[in-house]
C-alpha cells in the first residue's frame, strides 16, 4: 500500500464499539471483498470491503474476521483468517501478511490461514445463538452481481437453520457515522491531496485542452502524494456536459467561454476526499456565469449554517431547497408565481441532494431519516444546472459536525470568483 501504516489502536477501538452493541450469545462474521475478474486472466485492482477495513485495517483479499465477545472459549472471541502466503505468491504478486504482520496491523492475535476457516469455526458457531452477517445495505445499491458476504449468508442459513440471523449493517452505520480522531486525520490527508490536484488544474486549464488531459493531471498529482488514485470516477464536464450529473466520459475539448465543472476526490488509506468546483476555461467568468456561480455559493454558505447535529438529512435538505428557490427567482430562472403554483419547481434546476456522509465510502453509511450526530463528516454540495444555457455549477466542500456548528475541512480552498480567476491568470 502507498499510505503510511495506521496505528492498530484505531481498529481495536472500532471492534470494541461493534462488540459492545452485539446481542448476548452472538458471533459476527465479516468477509473481504472478492477479487473482481476483468478479462482473460486479469483482475481489477483490489478494493477492500469497507467494514472489514474499518474493523481490522487489513487491506488484502481472502480475509475473514470473527467476533464472538462472550464466547466461553477465549480462542473464538477474536479471530482473523488471512490468505496463506507462499514463495510463488511472493514472486508473482508480492508476499501477503504473515501472522505477526496481521497482529501489527489489526491488533488481532488469533490469526489463521483462510483455508482453515470451516474446520476451525464450526464449533464456534455451535456455541452461539445468533449469527451477525454483513450485507451491503446501502439504499443506493442494487446487487446485480453476487458478493462474498451475500454468498456466505446463504451458506450460513443452509448450514445453521436453527440459529437467529442478525444484521451487522445497522450497528456499523451507527458507529461508522461518527468519526474517530484518527479517521479525521486520514480524511484530512485525502482532502489535502484533493486540494493539490485542484490547484494544479487552476494553472493548467485553458481553451483547447481536453477533459481527459485534465483527468491525467489529477491522477499524476494524487499518486505522487501517496494516494491510490481517484476516490470515484472523476467528473470533468465542460460546457453542456456540466449539466449531466454523473458525466464521466471526459472526452470533450474545453472551449473558450465554457464553464468547466469538476467533481473529484483523492483516496488515501481507503478514506476519501470529495470536492466540486466550477471554473471558467479562459480564466474569466462571464457576467451570467458569475451570477449563477455566486447564487450556488450563497446557497452553500447558507447550507453550512443549517447543517446541524440533531437534524435529519431530509429535513435539512428541505430547508436548503427553500433558500435555493429564492436564489432561482433572483437569477430569473423561476418566478414567485411558479413557485407558488408548484413548490417543487426548483427541481428543474436543482435535482440532487445537498449532502451525503463521507468516510471509507464516498457515499458513506448512514441512517438517512435519523438525526445527524456530532462527529459526522458530510459534503455540502448545492448546484444549479441550466440545460438551455449550457451552464452547470456545483460547489462542494467536506465538513465535520461539531457542537459549535460545522468545521469546513476545505476552508481556504479556492472558492470565491476572484480567488479562482487570480490563480488561473497568475
Amino acid at each position: 500500500m502507498k499510505y503510511n501504516r495506521i496505528n492498530s489502536a484505531l481498529f481495536v477501538k472500532n471492534r470494541k464499539k461493534f462488540a459492545d452493541k452485539m446481542a448476548p450469545g452472538s458471533i459476527a462474521v465479516f468477509h473481504s471483498n472478492d477479487e473482481m475478474p476483468r478479462n482473460g486472466d486479469a483482475y481489477f485492482t483490489f478494493k477492500q470491503q469497507s467494514d472489514l477495513f474499518y474493523l481490522t485495517g487489513v487491506d488484502q483479499e481472502d480475509t475473514i474476521l470473527i467476533l464472538f465477545p462472550d464466547s466461553p472459549n477465549p480462542l473464538f472471541r477474536e479471530m482473523i483468517f488471512v490468505k496463506e502466503t507462499s514463495e510463488q505468491i511472493a514472486i508473482w504478486d508480492g508476499a501477503r501478511l504473515m501472522p505477526n504482520d496481521v497482529f501489527a496491523v489489526s491488533g488481532v492475535s488469533n490469526v489463521f490461514w483462510f483455508h482453515e476457516f470451516w474446520k476451525t469455526i464450526h464449533s464456534a458457531f455451535l456455541l452461539a445463538d445468533n449469527i451477525y452477517v454483513n450485507l451491503n445495505e446501502n439504499d443506493r445499491f442494487t446487487d446485480k452481481v453476487s458478493y462474498s458476504n451475500l454468498r456466505f449468508t446463504k451458506e450460513i442459513i443452509a448450514k445453521y437453520p436453527a440459529h437467529q440471523i442478525k444484521r451487522s449493517a445497522p450497528i456499523l452505520a451507527n458507529i461508522r457515522m461518527v468519526k474517530e480522531p484518527e479517521e479525521i486525520e486520514l480524511l484530512k490527508e485525502a482532502i489535502r491531496i484533493t486540494k493539490l490536484g485542484f490547484e494544479r488544474l487552476l494553472k493548467f486549464v485553458k481553451p483547447g485542452v481536453w477533459e481527459y488531459e485534465i483527468e491525467a493531471e489529477l491522477i499524476h498529482e494524487f499518486i505522487r502524494n501517496k494516494s491510490r488514485g481517484f476516490a470515484f470516477d472523476p467528473i470533468i464536464g465542460s460546457g453542456k456536459s456540466a449539466c449531466v450529473l454523473h458525466y464521466i466520459e471526459n472526452n470533450k475539448q474545453c472551449k473558450d467561454g465554457d464553464l468547466l465543472l469538476l467533481d473529484f476526490g483523492a483516496e488515501y488509506a481507503n478514506y476519501n476526499g470529495d470536492l466540486s468546483r466550477c471554473i471558467p476555461v479562459n480564466g474569466k467568468f462571464s457576467k451570467r456565469q458569475a451570477e449563477v456561480y455566486n447564487a450556488v455559493l450563497s446557497v452553500q454558505k447558507k447550507a453550512k449554517t443549517l447543517l446541524k447535529a440533531g437534524v435529519s438529512i431530509p429535513d435539512y435538505h428541505a430547508q436548503v431547497c427553500e433558500f435555493m428557490s429564492e436564489k432561482l427567482v433572483e437569477i430569473n430562472l423561476l418566478t414567485t408565481k411558479e413557485l407558488k403554483d408548484n413548490p417543487k419547481a426548483f427541481l428543474k434546476y436543482y435535482m440532487h441532494g445537498t449532502s451525503h456522509h463521507l468516510g471509507l465510502d464516498v457515499h458513506d453509511v448512514m441512517h438517512r431519516f435519523e438525526p445527524m450526530q456530532l462527529g459526522s463528516v458530510l459534503t455540502v454540495e448545492p448546484g444549479i444546472y441550466i440545460q438551455e444555457e449550457g451552464i452547470g455549477v456545483r460547489i462542494e466542500n467536506d465538513v465535520i459536525l461539531t457542537e459549535n456548528g460545522v468545521i469546513d475541512l476545505m476552508e481556504g480552498y479556492p472558492t470565491e470568483i476572484d480567488e479562482i480567476e487570480s490563480l488561473m491568470n497568475s
